[in-house]
């Protein structure tokens, strides 16, 4: 059975170490015959969360902010697979991930009965100190929407300039990955 996979990638550089997972996971996921789409936030308008309470006061449907947030929220809201992915910055997700995530409040009760994937990329080579970036995701994901089955994580460490992912593990399991959704 086809699914409807959403790729949400964070990475600020087109072809940067976490967007060739994302591309790879894709073509997995299109091979395998599922319905694919990449967004890459970079290219996105999503202003940040005013904490006004519109969405609070509208009984979650919808934002004050009209921007490129409210389409991205319903493409989540229809996926059956959401993977997000963020270069590690300081040991965290990257401003642009969180910023995405802040603005899911206007619908998040909307989000439900999801697979996530996680992908995860950074300098340091030492794989635990990607687990505080990881925590984050699956504190959105696990905590604040319901129904939702953690199916797989990259953790790839060791890598920092463009390109270094190249000829990686990282790159072959993404895209089997991709072939499993």
């Amino acid at each position: 059975m086809s699914k409807k996979v959403l790729i949400l990638s964070a990475s600020p550089r087109k072809g940067g170490n976490s967007d060739v997972l994302c591309d790879e996971f894709l073509k997995g996921a299109k091979e395998a015959g599922n319905d694919v789409e990449k967004i890459f936030l970079r290219d996105k308008k999503i202003n940040y969360c005013l904490g006004c309470g519109f969405c609070t006061n509208n009984d979650y449907t919808g934002c004050s902010q009209k921007d490129d947030m409210t389409e991205i929220l319903e493409k989540m809201i229809a996926a059956d697979v959401i993977v997000m992915a963020t270069p590690v910055y300081f040991y965290t997700m990257n401003g642009q991930m969180k910023t995405l995530i802040d603005r899911t409040c206007a619908k998040y009760t909307k989000i439900v009965n999801k697979d996530f994937y996680f992908i995860v990329t950074a300098a340091d080579e030492d794989k635990s100190a990607l687990e505080r970036t990881v925590e984050g995701l699956r504190g959105f994901s696990d905590l604040c929407l319901e129904g939702t089955k953690e199916k797989g994580v990259i953790y790839a460490a060791g890598v920092w300039e463009k390109g270094e992912i190249d000829g990686t593990p990282y790159v072959k399991q993404a895209y089997e990955m991709g072939k499993n959704v």
